[in-house]
């Protein structure tokens, strides 16, 4: 079967997160995967009877989360990359889906990312906690530093470059009800923040919230049936490069970003100048312009001109990150699924102030882990 015969085959039907998002010390992970995935299937216009696929990525398991809806699925996929991993699972969902394994498939995120409820920590075993960490990589902001760091050295950005990131996402969390933050930013603002990892400052780093989100997909022949536009998955793609970022092949590119953005558009039959919105995985301000480089939008080093020149703010020829991103919307620590249910909403024309007019073909972008994993998809409202 060609890659080609995927494409269009399955839609995204239902989208939602959870009842609340930000400082939720009352509501445990489950409760928040719960909401969403209720949510979720109530957008559809479903019932959870009908679900009977269950993709998550996280500390809680699919047999945990069909348990606790009280079904017992056909499918059930833990796939666990990072924060792309739902990205990732949409793809898999899109197979499972198409060759008849389930019929109504739920990818679901629930973290209390800021609250820890529900939360188990243990000594970190993995390569990077026995090689990297005891040499003073502190976690995703120094991971990420260093990459950014080196981006400075290869290709000239600068400080101010990156904090046209941030102003640019706060310029659409303010016309997003649901965003943490909503008063606008300069350049000066970010750049005064306070300093937390060079070269970041405050604002050019990720929220950390408490969040959940689910999306549900289906058939293209069942999703006409459903309550709101089916929203076609025209083209996905996945990728994996390393997990320790001293093994990174061509810092501070991602190798992953790349594969995943070329297997997606070769399955939709799409090219960079077809889109009229991205959204990108922006746990750090760099990641955005880093993504745009690898997945071909631009050379190495240009992809900050996206920002700079007011291309990708309300209003801008390629409005990226509209629901006000990871910088300024919600950040739980794994946000993959979060750019997939802001894509859904501006093709279906849901939203508001932030609708980007005559949206059709949108690229969702995430990476996992330190530019590790990564994971593509090409949706659209038109077959």
């Amino acid at each position: 079967m060609s890659m080609q015969e995927l494409s269009n085959s399955v839609c995204i039907v239902g989208v939602d997160e959870s009842d609340e998002l930000g400082t939720l010390p009352e509501t445990s992970q489950l409760s928040l995967h719960l909401q969403s995935i209720q949510n979720a299937v109530t957008d559809a216009g479903l019932n959870i009877s009908d679900v009977d696929g269950i993709f998550t990525a996280g500390q809680h398991s699919p047999a945990l989360l069909g348990e606790a809806l009280g079904i017992t699925p056909r499918y059930i996929d833990g796939t666990s990359v990072g924060g792309c991993s739902f990205i990732i699972m949409a793809g898999h969902a899109m197979l499972a889906l198409h060759h008849g394994l389930c019929d109504v498939a739920v990818v679901s995120h629930g973290e209390s990312g800021r609250s820890g409820v529900g939360v188990t920590r243990g000594r970190d075993t993995s390569l990077s906690g026995q090689f990297e960490t005891p040499y003073g990589f502190g976690g995703a902001p120094t991971y990420f530093g260093m990459i950014t760091t080196r981006h400075m050295h290869d290709y000239g950005t600068t400080l101010e470059q990156w904090a046209q990131v941030a102003v640019s996402t706060r310029a659409w969390a303010c016309l997003n009800p649901k965003a943490r933050f909503r008063d606008p930013i300069t350049i000066e603002d970010v750049l005064n923040s306070r300093p937390m990892f060079y070269p970041f400052n405050l604002l050019n780093i990720c929220l950390v919230t408490d969040a959940g989100g689910a999306v549900v997909l289906t058939r293209a022949d069942r999703a006409k049936d459903c309550a709101k536009k089916p929203v076609y998955i025209r083209g996905a793609g996945e990728g994996t490069e390393h997990v320790m970022v001293t093994e990174m092949k061509n810092l501070p590119l991602s190798e992953a970003t790349r594969l995943s953005g070329e297997k997606a558009f070769q399955m939709a039959g799409v090219s960079h100048g077809d889109f009229d919105h991205v959204m990108l995985y922006d746990a750090f301000s760099s990641g955005p312009p880093i993504m745009l480089e690898s997945l071909g939008f631009c050379k190495p080093g240009e992809g900050v001109s996206f920002f700079e020149e007011g291309r990708s703010t309300p209003g801008g020829s390629l409005p990226i990150n509209t629901n006000g991103g990871g910088l300024s919307y919600t950040h739980s620590g794994m946000y993959g699924i979060f750019p997939m249910i802001e894509a859904t909403r501006q093709l279906r024309g849901e939203c508001g102030e932030r609708q980007v007019p005559n949206a059709k073909l949108s690229l969702v972008n995430g990476m996992g882990g330190m530019l590790s994993a990564a994971g593509t998809l090409v949706l659209s409202n038109e077959a």
